[in-house]
């Protein structure tokens, strides 16, 4: 007398696929999830070396620069304008300014 496996008859021609359609869609949530977690970062940092370079320019020079151009210009931040929206708010040269950065949809 021959036994089959589980004994699950037809249903081991499903198994496999099933399954097969399972980690793939483990693999596609936890990629998305890689990537909105970089996009949170790279504004995050970009906001970060905004704010750096905005102290870094009040201890050299006294003041706080007038413009976000003077911050790229001088100061080596780069803004991926495609990518991010910044808007630089300044209320007196020895006030912080306000930074926010939004991140644009495509």
């Amino acid at each position: 007398m021959k036994r089959h496996g589980w004994g699950l008859g037809k249903l081991d021609g499903l198994l496999a696929p099933a399954a097969g359609a399972l980690a793939l869609l483990c693999f596609l949530t936890a990629l998305s999830n890689l990537t909105a977690g970089r996009d949170d970062k790279g504004k995050q940092q970009l906001e970060d070396a905004l704010r750096r370079a905005a102290v870094a320019c009040y201890a050299a020079e006294g003041v706080y620069p007038p413009e976000l151009s003077y911050l790229e210009e001088r100061y080596g931040v780069q803004v991926d304008a495609e990518r991010f929206t910044v808007t630089y708010d300044i209320f007196g040269s020895n006030l912080m300014p306000d930074i926010t950065v939004l991140e644009n949809k495509p």
